[in-house]
């Protein structure tokens, strides 16, 4: 006999020994495997499912998130846009307010330099009168240092208002 080809005996008790094998592990070992690989099946059809159901939620999430950002940077957009007209509506009524104070203050000046000036001019006419009484009342006395001058003039004088009053 060769060792390549088996003797008869052998052969039988080898196909004997297969088939109870088989069998056993037809009714024992097949079913658990079965099971386990089914229940394996199942576990990863399971975990496809939540990932596709987890991938269409991180989606929706991802959109909401989009949204409120998108949402949140239009609420900035109006508030800066709010911020920059405020700012400018004070400073219009800064710059009116301003501007009128401004004017209370010069109309307030030109009064007190008019004030002033009517001030100055009536003082002047009050000096420029008594320098001129002054002036008048040291002439007179030099012209009319004797007693026949001082007459001439009276006599000169009611001439005058005579003639002034019949004309």
């Amino acid at each position: 006999m060769s060792l390549l080809t088996p003797d008869f005996g052998l052969l039988f008790w080898t196909i004997v020994v297969f088939t109870i094998v088989f069998i056993l592990l037809a009714k024992y070992g097949f079913p658990v495997i079965t099971k386990g690989v089914d229940n394996r099946k199942k576990y990863i059809d399971e975990a496809l499912i939540k990932a596709e159901e987890a991938n269409i939620r991180y989606e929706e999430l991802t959109q909401t998130g989009e949204a409120i950002i998108e949402k949140a940077n239009q609420e900035q957009v109006r508030l800066l846009n709010e911020a920059t007209a405020q700012r400018d509506r004070i400073i219009e009524e800064a710059k009116r307010k301003a501007s009128i104070a401004a004017q209370q203050e010069f109309d307030h000046a030109m009064r007190q330099i008019q004030t002033e000036r009517d001030n100055a001019i009536r003082d002047i006419r009050k000096q420029v009168g008594l320098l001129s009484v002054e002036i008048a009342e040291k002439v007179v006395r030099e012209k009319l240092r004797d007693e026949k001058d001082q007459m001439r003039m009276i006599d000169k004088m009611i001439d005058e208002v005579i003639n002034s009053k019949v004309v």
